[in-house]
């Protein structure tokens, strides 16, 4: 009998899970929040991921619970491994992805590159911090951000007032000066074995990722190596079982700084579908079922990868730019659009990057308004 995998969450990383899932023979369900979610192919319940009973039922269906997000309440998860439930990435894990501070305090422990950082209670220890970090720092709220969301640039605390109640503190963290942010996407298996795709440059827009370049330029050697150690150390210290991104800033004083984590597919790795020999979404499938990994090299030499955020995908647009780009593989994630929302991305493969990266951006730009 085919394993069966419940993913939680019915947004577009389930549904970039189910044709790898479908060509491993695997049977993939999921617990979408809505009606006509991203993932509605696979969509085998509609319901609330923060409703214990429905999240159960849905366990019970399927042999490992897996996730399309970090936002599943920890009594929940725990409630699920209480039950006998396989979940990958397991609570303790996944607990470190889900709370910021947490993260930040473990990894310190590591001895791991991060940020200077703080956990602040008020405006005055915000203040406080801001005056001996050069005036201007970071304030992220601990839980729930995302994609530039729950996160601040400030030079006075009273710039997030608001934030702040009496009982969770918030954290900041030095404004790190950066040439660039880096991305290093890894899987790992319960049993320990660990494959890496190579480290990536990730180009951001309004705190938002807009397009991604594989591998990164001028990362081959040291730079590589350093990025590789400290995810593989993450991903061992942490416990994690499937797929993890670990984002990176390069400094101007040629350092390397943890800023964020994420256990799950990732948009810095949407390249690897048609840029590497296995793809993080099959690679993810394989981590939480404890299969052999598949090779994780490049296609090519350069895969640029750019997201297409509020554009209709409309037939006229799609036929026009499978003409003009017929090299060029585009996905889109069933979204209605709207302005600034991530509706699709595109992805372009070869030997020149410059000619790489004009067939992708030339691409996208058919799905622009």
């Amino acid at each position: 009998m085919s394993p069966t995998v419940g993913v939680i969450g019915g947004g577009q990383l389930a549904r970039m899970m189910v044709p790898p899932a479908i060509e491993l023979g695997i049977d993939i369900r999921v617990l979408a929040e809505v009606d006509g979610a991203s993932a509605a192919i696979a969509a085998s319940v509609v319901g609330d991921y923060r409703d214990v009973k429905t999240v159960l039922a849905f366990a019970r269906t399927v042999d490992v619970i897996t996730f399309d997000h970090e936002h599943v309440p920890q009594s929940i998860l725990r409630c699920l491994v209480e039950e006998g439930v396989v979940v990958r990435p397991g609570p303790d894990a996944l607990h470190f992805a889900q709370d910021k501070l947490a993260m930040r305090a473990r990894l310190s422990e590591l001895g791991l590159p991060v940020p200077d950082w703080a956990a602040v209670a008020s405006i005055a220890e915000l203040d406080g911090f801001i005056a001996a970090h050069g005036g201007r720092a970071v304030v992220k709220t601990p839980r729930g951000g995302y994609d530039g969301k729950g996160v601040r640039v400030v030079s006075s605390g009273v710039e997030v007032a608001d934030w702040f109640d009496d009982d969770n503190p918030l954290l900041v963290e030095e404004l790190v000066s950066f040439r660039r942010e880096l991305s290093q996407v890894l899987a790992r298996r319960s049993s320990g074995e660990i494959a890496l795709w190579p480290v990536v440059e990730s180009i951001q827009r309004d705190g938002v990722c807009a397009e991604v370049i594989a591998p990164a330029p001028d990362s081959a050697g040291r730079l590589a190596d350093v990025a590789a150690e400290v995810a593989t150390s993450i991903a061992e210290n942490l416990g994690v079982t499937g797929v993890l991104a670990v984002e990176l800033f390069e400094t101007t004083d040629d350092r390397l700084l943890v800023n964020e984590l994420a256990m799950r597919p990732h948009n810095s790795g949407h390249w690897s579908i048609d840029g590497s020999t296995t793809s993080q979404f099959e690679q993810h499938l394989r981590a939480v079922l404890d299969l052999p990994f598949g090779a994780t090299g490049c296609r090519d030499r350069w895969s640029v990868m750019v997201n297409v955020f509020g554009g209709s995908a409309d037939p006229r647009r799609f036929a026009a730019a499978l003409a003009d780009q017929p090299e060029v593989k585009l996905h889109f994630y069933g979204k209605e659009p709207r302005p600034g929302r991530k509706v699709g991305h595109v992805t372009a493969g070869g030997h020149d990057l410059g000619d790489v990266m004009f067939r992708a951006r030339a691409a996208a730009a058919f799905f622009e308004d």
